[in-house]
């Protein structure tokens, strides 16, 4: 087999057949790496080489059509067909010697990703992984042409059957999907010969065991057909020829159904066994909150997605399988929307989105849009003058460990969390609503001028930066609200208008503001592009915090909070305090910002450090306690700071969680992964150079080295 392999590969590239597949590939890689990679930054070679799947499929031929059939027209197969040599060993041999040319290309690919590194951060694990998905769908395609190289004399015909099959393959979702919409016995068969689709399983960077051992499978099988087609002939000159057809029948049968059950009963293995997550923010990994959450299952809940099979969300569908694998109580059905277009009306009115998910027990169902799983972001490109929809968020786990948290609840009344408003407060960003939600609270809106007093079903309320001063009869409201064992949060802002009433809510409990917002001298706590104004203090451990595990927070402009320095001691009333975020002593309170030079101590200020976040507990019974949590900024739980980080989102689903245990949102309310990494800042030159070596230059030079040595062999 060795010296069949040194032949062939050494052949390969004694004639231009070799050059010119090595050159077209890489060809082809370096425009589409040009494109995704260089000119709009995308850290992800998955799309690059997903983009060149279909010209692939000309290259495939270009490579396996010699293989059998040039030896099958000049006759040199009769040495093969009576030579001592298993036929096994020179079919593997020539394989080998295809897939390792087909290597040299993959191993220049794999440079791709370094070059990368050097304009920012690039997920390796998932890049890596999809080189691999690439590679192992090459080797199944060259031993497919292989196959179809020992069927036939003419190199044309079997480099055009080659492309036909190939293209076949890639159209089969389509095609079944014509032969019916909801799959049957003959679309399952059908889709076996889908090639292409075990390559999309390891888009998002997770590593599928089964497809692995598809591809092996189905190289294994191709090269035993061209090994039993090469046999047929050799025993068709034979006396034996009936039994020798009789035993090849059976034997490929054999064969064949050993490779179905193989692949079955690694199908059938959970799916934290055959699905390794190595994506750079672990989108497929199940967190130990929503394991025990579904330890904890004991009704019965059923997941319906609203997809045909064939046409599901394969990342989605990942985690689905995990979700089954935690629990027996949890089953998925998939409910084709063509065939059963009113099935989502006994669930909500409107119809969701293909491939959303309703999640229902006996007790209630929720309805889980693919919208609030795949999160976008519409950015400008000043290029076109046009708005993109870029994907930045993955929140499966999130949405459905809160939908089954939800339709399992005892109660039917969510807690209400209760933003007052009347005071020109500022609304609270799309991701911290989207944390009550989660957290299976409900958040409503309340004007106290209505209001007798705080509604009695308030959980909680939230001040959120008021612009405009309270009037004394509401202020009364809030603080006798508090003294009760109520929960607050209460955010300040910098204003040149005083505002007394509101201050007395916090002077209750001692606590004041700075009259300026504080500058942060220390360069390690200040975001940078921003200044010394957008502060990234330092989080300090404790329950408000427990997501962060010293991550930054986000808090622009924000006042300094001022409080009494007392011993935490829940034994009697006394108030006691913990600072959440602080910032440096290098930090100062610009008390008169109007009129500073800099954004150093100046007569007026105030010296640091500060707390911009604060946590007070009072004791008001044996059964209530107050909790109250202030913030300086009025942008720590906006928009822009959940743009920024979502630490600030985290922190804030710690604040509401421990405030309000009852709802037992901690450990439920699962933040939001990122889906996909900043885009790469590649200069214009650096990726014009780049681009021209790797989609120009080294082809040529690959292509003019084969001709080179294939002229000075032809002239000796």
């Amino acid at each position: 087999m060795i010296a069949v392999l040194k032949r062939e590969f050494k052949s390969y590239f004694q004639s231009v057949t070799g050059w010119l597949f090595v050159s077209l590939l890489m060809a082809l890689f370096g425009l589409y790496f040009y494109v995704y990679n260089l000119r709009q930054g995308y850290p992800y070679i998955y799309s690059t080489l997903s983009a060149i799947t279909i010209v692939f499929m000309l290259a495939v031929p270009v490579l396996t059509m010699r293989s059998f059939a040039e030896e099958r027209k000049s006759k040199t197969d009769q040495l093969m067909l009576t030579a001592p040599v298993p036929i096994g060993k020179i079919v593997l041999g020539k394989y080998l010697a295809m897939a390792a040319v087909f290597t040299i290309d993959m191993l220049i690919f794999c440079i791709a990703p370094l070059v990368l590194r050097a304009f920012g951060t690039v997920p390796l694990g998932e890049n890596y992984i999809a080189i691999l998905a690439f590679w192992l769908y090459g080797c199944a395609s060259i031993a497919v042409g292989m196959f179809i190289s020992a069927l036939t004399e003419s190199q044309v015909i079997a480099a055009v059957l080659t492309f036909i099959l190939l293209f076949i393959s890639y159209m089969m979702t389509g095609i079944t999907g014509l032969i019916s919409a909801d799959g049957n016995i003959l679309t399952k068969i059908l889709n076996c010969l889908d090639l292409y689709a075990p390559f999309e399983k390891f888009s998002g960077g997770c590593l599928d065991i089964t497809s692995i051992l598809y591809y092996l499978t189905v190289i294994v099988l191709f090269n035993f057909f061209t090994v039993q087609a090469i046999q047929k002939r050799r025993f068709c000159i034979s006396i034996k020829k009936l039994s020798a057809g009789v035993f090849s029948v059976s034997f490929i049968a054999v064969v064949l159904a050993l490779a179905v059950v193989v692949n079955l009963a690694v199908n059938a293995l959970p799916a934290n066994m055959t699905a390794l997550d190595c994506s750079y923010s672990k989108l497929y990994s199940i967190t130990k909150e929503t394991k025990n959450v579904m330890k904890q299952l004991k009704d019965d809940v059923t997941i319906y997605v609203l997809a045909a099979e064939k046409n599901k969300d394969e990342q989605i569908d990942s985690v689905l399988k995990r979700y089954e694998d935690l629990s027996g109580h949890l089953r998925v059905k998939y409910v084709n929307p063509d065939s059963k277009p009113y099935f989502y009306k006994d669930y909500t009115d409107s119809a969701p989105t293909v491939n959303s998910l309703i999640v229902e027990s006996k007790q209630r169902s929720r309805v889980v849009d693919y919208y609030d799983i795949y999160h976008y972001e519409s950015n400008m490109d000043y290029s076109i003058y046009s708005y993109n929809n870029e994907l930045k968020g993955f929140d499966a786990e999130g949405q459905l460990t809160s939908a089954i948290r939800y339709v399992t609840m005892d109660s039917d009344e969510l807690p209400v969390v209760y933003q007052i408003t009347g005071h020109d407060e500022s609304a609270l960003g799309s991701e911290f609503t989207e944390v009550i939600r989660k957290a299976n609270m409900t958040l409503s809106s309340v004007e106290l001028l209505n209001e007798k007093e705080v509604p009695k079903d308030a959980a909680a309320i939230i001040i959120n930066a008021p612009q405009k001063d309270f009037n004394e009869n509401d202020a009364k409201k809030v603080t006798d609200y508090l003294k009760a064992g109520g929960k607050a949060i209460i955010v300040g802002t910098y204003s040149e208008n005083e505002m007394p009433n509101f201050m007395s809510i916090l002077d209750t409990y001692g606590i004041s503001f700075t009259k300026g917002p504080v500058a942060e001298n220390d360069a390690r706590h200040y975001y940078n592009m921003g200044g010394p104004l957008y502060l990234l203090p330092d989080t300090n451990s404790s329950e408000f915090t427990e997501s962060l595990s010293g991550s930054y927070i986000y808090i622009p402009v924000s006042l300094g909070i001022k409080y009494p320095e007392t011993e935490k001691d829940t034994a009697d009333s006394t108030p006691s305090y913990t600072s959440v975020a602080d910032t440096t002593e290098d930090s100062v309170a610009k008390n008169d910002p109007n009129h500073m030079k800099d954004y150093s101590f100046e007569e007026g200020d105030e010296k640091g450090p500060f707390s911009v976040g604060l946590a007070v507990e009072q004791k008001v019974d044996d059964e209530n306690t107050t909790e109250l949590l202030v913030f300086g900024s009025p942008y720590v739980f906006s928009d822009e700071a959940s743009q920024m980080t979502a630490n600030n989102a985290g922190m804030f689903s710690d604040c509401i969680s421990s405030m309000i245990p009852e709802t037992e949102a901690k450990g439920s309310v699962i933040p939001e992964k990122e889906y996909t990494l900043g885009t790469l800042t590649v200069n214009a030159l650096s990726a014009v150079l780049i681009g021209l070596f790797t989609a120009i230059l080294i082809p040529i030079l690959i292509l003019a080295a084969g001709i080179v040595i294939f002229a000075v062999r032809r002239k000796k």
